[in-house]
């Protein structure tokens, strides 16, 4: 069985008898896909879509470039534009090559553009795309010692009617991982975990997904000390990681506050009343609900529990691994602690790989049995794998035809006409665009700070505000534009189709875009 996708019933399954009295009444399943009822497209289609876009508008928008100084750091003041780097049949082939180059495209050193023989640093996503299959592998693993369906079931079984706690908790952790230390493609690694718990305890995949997506992502967007954004960002502004602070953190909490009652009136809503699911249920969602709140289930054996302790203690690792405690506690430029290990994905990818032996020699599996369920597990999500180099893949469009710097540069000239007390909201403005461009955040910060940073000196407000904006903006966008991972690999890996996801995201981005101009105005004002 997948880690969370349940067998598919068949026609000639029998009929399952009546739930006992109080459990919750199962509801309909989501409407298949018929012919002559249009149906919002895939994500490999939505992506497709973004890609032609893009590639269509750089033959509009102009090449241009900024002159860098020894840093690499864009110089304010000296963007001018430049011959397009491609004629039209380069462009094809770079359109052509898009999902390869997502993969494994190697970015040069001289030039700057990428293409798989290049001579450099690696631009794809193969990192992570094997960090999705390490983690098919393991979360399949786990379940196939029928460990963690058991555990599953007696927590949903011991949590009924209070599963809300369990939202709240797990929400409030991934947002205190993401304002401190930028969590976001990490969380990929959760939904094996995630999706089946919450349909256990009478939610839907949506509540898996606004859990996970939703709450690391308003941590993100609220980054207190993050050094990947927030620190990055500060160096380029030449400010202390600590200015502005005060704000950031009144935000934090505020955002994490919203975003929790939010993904939880919902999850309420829907335990009262399936029917008004935004997904509704797959073959199987709906009996896991059921079977948690009858009777209690059989207790966990020794060599199970032993899996979960295995199970729990990788998680935890993985986070300790990945945390940049010393520029947490010491500031951005600290050297790195003797214990830190500073992880990524290849490191990440490895170590699941071998918990998923670990696991599956514990769990008693067997030498056939495990090496089977290891390739099954990869195999299973490899869509959401592919899902994320293609993403990438639209990046490469951009980088190679050189137009991010002509839109930022667009956006320094809208930011220096504006007055003092719509500066920050200017600024948060101006950079939701960038965002769609860049979804990474210390990219993003490299190429816009030393632009807009100074800015904020004309406008007298303080620098920090203008990171602060800038930061909002990246996180606000990346909790539902296409062209990232965290997004498109999430609803991927939960089953929940991207326009479902857009559907149950935009009144929260709606509340969090008003909130956050707030901020903004009230912070220029005192500064």
């Amino acid at each position: 069985m997948s880690a969370i996708e349940p067998p598919a019933t068949t026609p000639d399954a029998p009929v399952a008898p009546e739930p006992p009295p109080g459990t919750p009444p199962p509801a309909p399943p989501e409407e298949p896909g018929t012919t002559g009822r249009w149906r919002f497209p895939s994500a490999f289609t939505v992506l497709a879509i973004v890609a032609l876009a893009v590639w269509g508008l750089a033959f509009v928008i102009p090449s241009g470039l900024y002159d860098l100084d020894d840093g690499g750091a864009p110089i304010p003041g000296t963007y001018h534009e430049v011959a397009s780097p491609q004629d039209f049949g380069e462009r094809l082939n770079d359109l052509f090559l898009a999902p390869v180059n997502g993969l494994y495209g190697i970015q040069s050193t001289e030039t700057g553009a990428v293409s798989p023989d290049a001579t450099g640093d690696l631009f794809g996503a193969a990192g992570v795309f094997l960090f999705v299959l390490a983690i098919g592998a393991f979360i399949t693993m786990v379940f196939q010692t029928g460990a963690l369906d058991r555990g599953i079931a007696r927590l949903a079984h011991r949590l009924k009617g209070r599963g809300w706690l369990l939202i709240l908790a797990i929400m409030a952790v991934f947002s205190l991982l993401g304002t401190v230390e930028g969590m976001a493609e990490e969380t990929l690694g959760f939904y094996g975990l995630v999706v089946p718990l919450m349909l256990a305890l009478g939610y839907d995949r949506m509540v898996a997904v606004g859990v996970i997506i939703v709450g690391a992502g308003v941590g993100v967007m609220g980054s207190t000390v993050n050094p990947f954004s927030i620190g990055v960002a500060s160096g380029f502004a030449d400010i202390s990681i600590g200015d502005g602070i005060v704000l950031r953190l009144i935000m934090w909490l505020v955002f994490t506050a919203v975003a929790i009652a939010y993904v939880v009136r919902y999850a309420r809503k829907v335990e009262r009343d399936p029917s008004t699911s935004i997904v509704g249920f797959r073959a199987g969602d709906r009996e896991q609900a059921i079977q948690s709140a009858s009777a209690e289930p059989e207790p966990m054996t020794g060599r199970q529990k032993l899996v979960l302790a295995l199970t729990a203690f990788t998680f935890v690792f993985m986070i300790f691994s990945i945390v940049p405690w010393s520029g947490i506690f010491s500031g951005p430029d600290a050297a790195p602690y003797s214990w830190e290990l500073g992880w990524w994905f290849p490191e990440l990818a490895a170590m699941f790989i071998v918990a998923s032996i670990v696991v599956g020699l514990v769990g008693g599996l067997g030498e056939n049995k495990l090496t089977e369920t290891l390739a099954r597990g990869a195999g299973d999500f490899i869509y959401p794998a592919l899902v994320i180099v293609v993403a990438r893949g639209i990046t490469v469009l951009m980088t190679n035809t050189q137009i991010t710097d002509t839109v930022l540069h667009a956006m320094e000239s809208a930011a220096e006409s504006a007055s003092s007390g719509l500066f920050a909201v200017v600024m948060f403005l101006i950079n939701l665009p960038l965002a769609f461009l860049i979804p990474s955040t210390s990219g993003h910060a490299t190429l816009a700070m030393p632009i807009l940073a100074p800015l904020a000196d004309f406008a007298s407000v303080d620098r920090s505000l203008v990171i602060t904006a800038w930061n909002a903006a990246s996180g606000w966008m990346n909790l539902w534009v296409p062209t990232t991972a965290v997004v498109m690999g999430g609803v991927a890996l939960a089953k929940v189709r991207y326009d479902h996801y857009l559907r149950f995201v935009a009144p929260l981005l709606g509340i969090l875009f008003v909130l956050t101009c707030a901020f903004l105005a009230i912070g220029a004002v005192l500064s």
